[in-house]
């Protein structure tokens, strides 16, 4: 229903309540209790008897009146139920379309919660036309994303049916962006159990909060106070001379992995290395804001590492994020093995077949490359042997994951040139440890 022309209607109806008091109270000289009576009387046509006998002028007034207030009052209701209809209509009508269009989208980003932060984030999503869908449980809300055009759900981001109407099963990722911890928490765990291979950013308001949401399958969480300080703090550097404007900065999380290279060493010579501001060290649930420069880092340690738009330049090949190539078949199983390769802090590069494979391989040099046994045109097999016939490829380490446990299968693959061989199993974390197993010995000194 359209409010202006609500209101409208009942100028419109006011207006004509108006001429019928003044006109009685002028032409026949009656008090405003009487003439507001008359015109009531009339305009709605009850029949009860006049006030006091009327002249003739008052009643050619009053007929013409009469005339004139039901041609008013039909087109009163005329407005009124066409708004209501066409409300009803209108809106049935837009909410199937918007649920088709819904239908459709692949590839696409669901954002929970339309407040500042995520009115932002999905205007920054259109401007790069980028594909999306809003899930609101303000029906005020609802009504300002309808304006902007944006596609949108009326309802809970914590309900599973919610998230399915969303195409969660098709997205690529999603944004939990709602004003309560345990509701982006219960969105997190629900939308990781629908999604496995989604990719998962939330919002959090307390550090407590933290370290629950990324346990419950967030692939990061972001303070927006946390957020805003040190860009506020960076912005007041530049201006007061302390440090020269540079592009613009992305701040993330770099976790010390069990056998990574940053382990023992201070962080200054981390910064120096990856050249890039430590602004934040997380050890053991607790956060220190701008750490002192000779404290040495531990394995399990997290850096709020500022950086660049443009990729830093590193000090040694050790401290680089190493490529690693994975060749599957399987999109989901590729879209999994990357998330989690990428969170544990490496470069996924994937590939779905075995000539394909091959040729990412050669061409990228990755440190590790892991290959599905059974592959489309090429085999895992036969991958190997191929990159073991090229002397210059001797450092990158092969890896063949299989879910045939056969002891003649794994003699097959070493002789061929694997490295490793692993049991394709439910525990995916098991690839993760492999590959960062054998980039460490791919650096030992007696390797």
């Amino acid at each position: 229903m359209k409010p202006h022309r609500i209101t409208w209607t009942l100028a419109g109806l006011l207006a004509l309540l108006l001429v019928g008091i003044f006109g009685y109270m002028w032409l026949e000289d009656f008090t405003l209790i009487e003439a507001l009576y008359m015109s009531i009387i009339t305009l709605t046509s009850v029949g009860f008897g006049e006030v006091r006998p009327l002249s003739d002028t008052g009643r050619l007034f009053t007929t013409g009146y009469i005339l004139l207030g039901f041609s008013g009052l039909a087109f009163a209701s005329h407005a009124l139920v066409g708004s209501v209809v066409e409300s009803v209509w209108t809106g049935g009508k837009e909410t199937k379309k918007m649920q088709k269009k819904i239908a459709q989208l692949k590839s696409h980003f669901i954002l929970c919660g339309y407040g500042r932060v995520g009115a932002a984030a999905a205007e920054h999503f259109k401007a790069n036309q980028v594909d999306f869908v809003i899930i609101e449980n303000s029906a005020e809300h609802c009504q300002h994303i309808m304006e902007q055009g944006h596609l949108h759900i009326h309802g809970d981001a914590t309900h599973e049916e919610t998230l399915r109407a969303a195409g969660i099963k098709s997205a690529t990722g999603l944004i939990a962006l709602l004003n309560k911890d345990p509701d982006n928490l219960f969105v997190v765990l629900s939308a990781r159990e629908l999604n496995p291979t989604l990719h998962i950013i939330s919002r959090a308001e307390d550090l407590s909060s933290e370290h629950k949401i990324l346990r419950a399958g967030a692939d990061n969480v972001i303070s927006p106070f946390a957020s805003a300080g040190i860009r506020i703090a960076e912005d007041l550097l530049v201006a007061t001379g302390r440090q020269a404007d540079k592009e613009p900065l992305i701040s993330q999380w770099v976790e010390v992995q069990k056998g990574s290279s940053m382990a023992g060493i201070t962080i200054e010579e981390v910064s120096r290395q990856m050249g890039a501001r430590i602004f934040g060290l997380r050890r053991d649930g607790q956060d220190t804001i701008f750490p002192e420069a000779e404290i040495s880092l531990l394995q399990g340690d997290q850096l709020l590492v500022l950086q660049d738009s443009k990729e830093p330049q590193t000090a040694g090949e050790s401290m680089s994020p190493h490529k690693v190539v994975i060749v599957d078949d399987n999109p989901v199983i590729l879209r999994l093995y990357s998330r989690l390769l990428q969170k544990a802090g490496f470069i996924p590069l994937p590939a779905t077949n075995g000539q394909e494979g091959l040729a990412l391989i050669l061409k990228e040099k990755p440190a590790v490359a892991v290959i599905d046994f059974i592959l489309p045109l090429l085999s895992g097999i036969e991958i190997c042997k191929k990159i073991r016939n090229q002397p210059e490829y001797a450092e990158v380490k092969l890896l063949l994951f299989t879910a045939d446990e056969r002891a003649e299968i794994k003699q097959q693959a070493l002789d061929a040139g694997a490295d490793l061989v692993i049991r394709k199993g439910p525990e995916s974390s098991e690839i993760i440890e492999a590959v960062q197993l054998v980039i460490k010995n791919r650096h030992s000194p007696t390797s």
